[in-house]
């Protein structure tokens, strides 16, 4: 959205290559995403709790894809300015909560992950697929209580005009919840990101003391999984909060920023929230070295195709 304040400033500028950007990513993230459910529910059942986690991870990715394409039409200037409102209110929060649900079972597939592999013998009850399921559903309720306030509370009424920003729409109470979650979700990603890297040192760890046994190619094949899983949670999700508090702080004015400063934050900003959103094309990738089923999916439907191209007509 574009942002101005009573200054005049318009931090909005020399920002047009960002909608096709999106475009992109809600194009590859799409068909990605089609493929991923189609895989899933050709599965009869999911008995693992990386199916449940990584279902709900789709779910949310599913989520993103309704809100990109009014973004893009926002950030295209073509949007009508109802439809600019409805941003604001609604598709702009699906983001975030899109964003927050895939740092949570991004964390919880890493640490099922290293737990099968640590203690290969035992069963916790975290790794039973009912339990998996129950804390599931916990996240989504814990998630959109933070969220939907922020579409449910009133926003001022403003004239059309060509420079304003989702901010400009907040009454007081509006912009102090916004801030308020904005600290509670950046409390989130610290925790999971703290997650992410005991699983990641566990498994290195265990590799190194597994190199001369029988069990190294496992465990060295669980390696390459968190890997990935980390891989993409620091590409998508780090820059971005990195930028987040001093933009938040700038944005309700706890702190004072000049012109020049504000639109530094804002371009950092949607820089790396373009990152983030980036996360709905690395999702297929990890269902593919994460779910068997998925794989086998794949592996069987462009093997066939092959073979199929194969044939003498």
């Amino acid at each position: 959205m574009r942002i101005t304040n009573s200054s005049g400033c318009n931090v909005y500028s020399a920002m047009e290559p960002f909608p096709y950007f999106y475009y992109l990513i809600f194009l590859i993230g799409f068909i990605g995403s089609c493929f991923a459910l189609w895989t899933f529910l050709k599965a009869e059942q999911h008995r693992k709790c990386m199916s449940v986690y990584l279902i709900n991870l789709l779910t949310a990715d599913f989520l993103l894809t309704l809100a990109l394409p009014v973004k893009i039409a926002v950030d295209l200037g073509v949007a009508p300015w109802k439809l600019k409102i409805f941003h604001c209110q609604v598709t702009a929060c699906l983001i975030y909560i899109n964003m927050y649900l895939s740092i949570i079972f991004l964390g919880f597939v890493s640490m099922d992950r290293c737990l099968q592999l640590i203690h290969s013998c035992k069963i916790y009850r975290i790794q039973e697929p009912g339990f998996a399921k129950m804390i599931s559903a916990v996240v989504w309720a814990m998630v959109l209580f933070i969220m939907v306030p922020n579409m449910a509370i009133p926003i001022k009424e403003i004239k059309e005009t060509a420079n304003v920003g989702c901010i400009d729409f907040k009454t007081t109470v509006g912009r102090d919840w916004h801030v308020f979650t904005n600290f509670i979700c950046s409390a989130i990603f610290l925790n999971f990101s703290a997650i992410v890297l005991i699983s990641n040192f566990l498994v290195i760890r265990l590799l190194y003391r597994n190199r001369y046994n029988m069990s190294y190619d496992n465990v060295k094949k669980a390696l390459v999984n968190i890997l990935l899983v980390t891989a993409s949670y620091i590409i998508c999700f780090v820059p971005y909060h990195i930028v987040r508090i001093p933009y938040t702080l700038s944005q309700s004015k706890a702190i004072t920023t000049d012109c020049s400063l504000r639109r530094t934050l804002f371009k950092a900003k949607e820089s790396t929230l373009l990152l983030g959103v980036s996360n709905l094309c690395f999702d297929p990738i990890l269902y593919f070295y994460l779910s068997k089923t998925f794989r086998l999916n794949v592996t069987k439907a462009f093997g066939s195709r092959k073979e199929n191209n194969t044939l003498p007509e």
